[in-house]
């Protein structure tokens, strides 16, 4: 050892009897860093922005954050120790702060500092889907989980909360089919029998909670759809159509009736009211295809059924009127279930009912210049074909065996039940054309005749009515569109006559106040008559019994349109001169209507009746009785010869003719009655 050291060790000397000098625990203290509280509690969420602890660090040491430290969660700034994040509980529910002292490289010691985080109810409940879709069939049992709670539950991330669950319906009586198990596990269970045709969908909101007080602050929800889709099942058997429904799994089938010939063989299935043998899968959603047979009842083989249409046929024909009682079978293709019925088959002479047409005379159209091959219409619809068939009215099996032929006309053909031109309609004109109807099966024949007009435009009204294309009386008798033109005429007239008839007695009436309001006096005109059976009580030389009763004839209600009441009178104008008579022609069927007594006695003047010259006068509209005869109106007006007192009567002072007017009511008036 030299001097050099020697000198080292006399300076070192004193300072180590000083630290022999100090106690262990004195020494340990002064080294150690340490801060002045090492535990918090903070609630989750809260954001701490102070330091949370102070830190002693010795002289000559420094600290820093231990690698063991909760990561990017601390910071020491001035040996202070602060909460660098917002804690949260979900996500770390304890932190810890590791201190550690250094003095250089070296840690002279460690200490923790720890946080615990305290929960808060800040997070919703969530469920694992948004909508859920479930199939349930219509035949599971009543009390059946449908869907088990663990398909259903929500999570919360809060880990002590306590969930609520609840179910809403969201189709109507949803919920009297389905309901929670409990409120705390949403298992979902059946609570009554489903129907597939009564409730094939059913949509729910599944609603959770994380408080049991909806009131409760803080509370969160959240919501989920289930969707239930009710599927069929096989609980129904074959239903024989038409059927009556009792309920929504039993049906009132229908029963089977027809009839066939004696001594034939249908060429076609059996017809049957009220309708075909027909069945379907009474679970129509399933709707298994059907397969038919027959059980009992087909005496000697003689009818076969299809067993997919469940067409029943003839075998063989049946000598002699009889009845067969079929019991007809419909099974599942699956052979799940099946049902019966019964099919009766009455075999009856076919001469009971003859064959018919279905109108005596039809009616068809067909527009000028139509080339070969053109369909005849309906002319009562002439956007529709016309239609010829004939039928046995009692066998309708036998209707569809007929072929139908044109026997007296190269113009035209049959095709099945239509009519087509055979060749260019050249010219307008009616055609009357016979057409033949035979049966393959009886050979029983039957004949129509059909009436087609050829017009530059099809006719569209129908046949016998009042339109332009023809008009009919109540005895059948037709008019072309010139008749009709001509009655128009006549009523047109009639309507003129009354016009004029109006004005004139409105002269006639009230004369003497238009001669006071003129300057200019009227000069008197005879009030003579020209037709006695108009005449006045007084001067009618018309007799009739005390109380007439109406002959046979016309009843009122045959009179034209726009003729008045028999007791309902018009007024008609007199006439100076009569016009000159036309020629007679024979008297019609109907004859005058009579009723009342004097002049309130009524002859109806449309008739087609001609009174003879001799007779009084008197105005009658006629119409022709034949068809093609035009109408006429005859007016005839017969004066009598004047006498003296009837002379002297017409040149009365208006004096003289109020008074006779107040003696008689009727004087001065001329009443026509229709």
């Amino acid at each position: 050892m030299g001097a050099p050291a020697l000198l080292w060790l006399s300076l070192l000397l004193p300072s180590l009897v000083v630290l022999f000098e100090q106690s262990p625990g004195t020494l340990a203290q002064a080294q150690a860093c340490e801060a002045n509280q090492t535990f918090f509690q903070i609630e989750e969420n809260t954001n701490v922005t102070g330091p949370l602890a102070s830190i002693f660090v010795p002289e000559g040491q420094q600290v820093i954050l231990g690698s063991s430290s909760t990561p990017s969660t601390f910071k020491i700034v001035e040996n202070q120790l602060f909460l660098t994040v917002i804690p949260d509980y979900e996500e770390n529910s304890l932190l810890e702060a590791v201190l550690e002292c250094r003095r250089g490289n070296t840690v002279v010691s460690q200490s923790s500092v720890f946080v615990a985080v305290l929960d808060v109810n800040d997070n919703p409940p969530i469920f694992p889907f948004t909508v859920k879709n479930y199939n349930v069939t219509e035949d599971t049992k009543v009390g059946t989980t449908v869907i088990p709670g663990t398909e259903l539950e929500a999570t919360d991330a809060d880990k002590d909360d306590v969930l609520f669950y609840t179910l809403q319906e969201v189709t109507p009586d949803a919920s009297t089919f389905f309901s929670l198990v409990s409120v705390n596990y949403p298992s979902l269970r059946l609570d009554r029998t489903l129907n597939f045709y009564r409730n094939q969908n059913m949509t729910f909101k599944l609603v959770v909670r994380d408080t049991w007080n909806e009131t409760a602050i803080p509370s969160h929800t959240a919501t989920a759809t289930l969707v239930l889709t009710v599927l069929p099942a096989d609980q129904r058997p074959p239903w024989f159509l038409p059927c009556s429904y009792l309920d929504d799994y039993y049906c009132v089938q229908a029963q089977y009736y027809g009839v066939v010939p004696t001594g034939h063989i249908l060429p076609s299935p059996v017809t049957f009211s009220p309708g075909p043998i027909y069945a379907v899968d009474g679970d129509q959603a399933i709707n298994q295809p059907i397969i038919y047979s027959i059980v009992t009842g087909n005496t000697d083989d003689t009818f076969i059924i299809n067993a997919d249409s469940g067409n029943l046929t003839m075998t063989k024909s049946i000598p002699s009127p009889m009845s067969f009682t079929l019991i007809v079978r419909a099974d599942q293709a699956d052979m799940g279930r099946y049902s019966v019925t019964q099919a009766i088959v009455v075999a009856r002479n076919v001469t009971e009912s003859p064959v018919q047409f279905s109108q005596s005379l039809y009616h068809g159209t067909v527009a000028l210049y139509s080339g070969p091959g053109t369909t005849v219409k309906n002319m009562a619809s002439p956007s529709e074909i016309l239609k010829i068939q004939a039928r046995y009215l009692g066998f309708p099996g036998l209707n569809s065996a007929f072929t139908y032929q044109v026997t007296n006309s190269s113009e035209f053909k049959m095709q099945d039940d239509t009519m087509l031109t055979n060749v260019e309609m050249k010219q307008t004109g009616v055609f009357y054309v016979e057409v033949e109807a035979t049966n393959t099966v009886t050979k029983d024949t039957a004949t129509t005749v059909v009436e087609i007009r050829v017009s530059e435009v099809p006719s569209t009204e129908p046949p016998g009515g009042g339109g332009a294309g023809g008009g009919e009386l109540g005895d059948g008798q037709r008019f072309s569109t010139v008749d009709m033109a001509v009655l128009g005429g006549v009523l047109g007239a009639l309507l003129l006559l009354a016009l004029i008839g109006l004005v004139i007695l409105i002269h006639k009436h009230y004369r003497h106040r238009l001669k006071c309001c003129s300057g200019k006096a009227a000069e008197p005109k005879p009030s003579g008559y020209d037709n006695l059976t108009f005449l006045p009580d007084d001067k009618t030389s018309w007799s009739t019994a005390s109380n007439p009763q109406p002959e046979p004839g016309p009843e009122p209600t045959q009179q034209s349109p726009g003729s008045q009441s028999p007791m309902s009178p018009s007024p008609t104008p007199p006439s100076s001169s009569p016009p000159p008579s036309p020629e007679p022609r024979a008297p019609g069927s109907p004859k005058t209507v009579q009723a009342g007594d004097g002049p309130s006695a009524v002859r109806s003047i449309l008739t087609k009746e001609r009174r003879p010259e001799g007779e009084g006068g008197y105005k009658a509209v006629w119409f022709g009785k034949d068809i093609g005869a035009d109408a006429d109106v005859v007016v005839v007006n017969e004066p009598t010869e004047p006498t003296a007192d009837s002379a002297s009567g017409s040149e009365g002072s208006d004096d003289d003719d109020d008074l006779d007017r107040n003696k008689n009511p009727h004087f001065g008036h001329e009443n026509t009655y229709i």
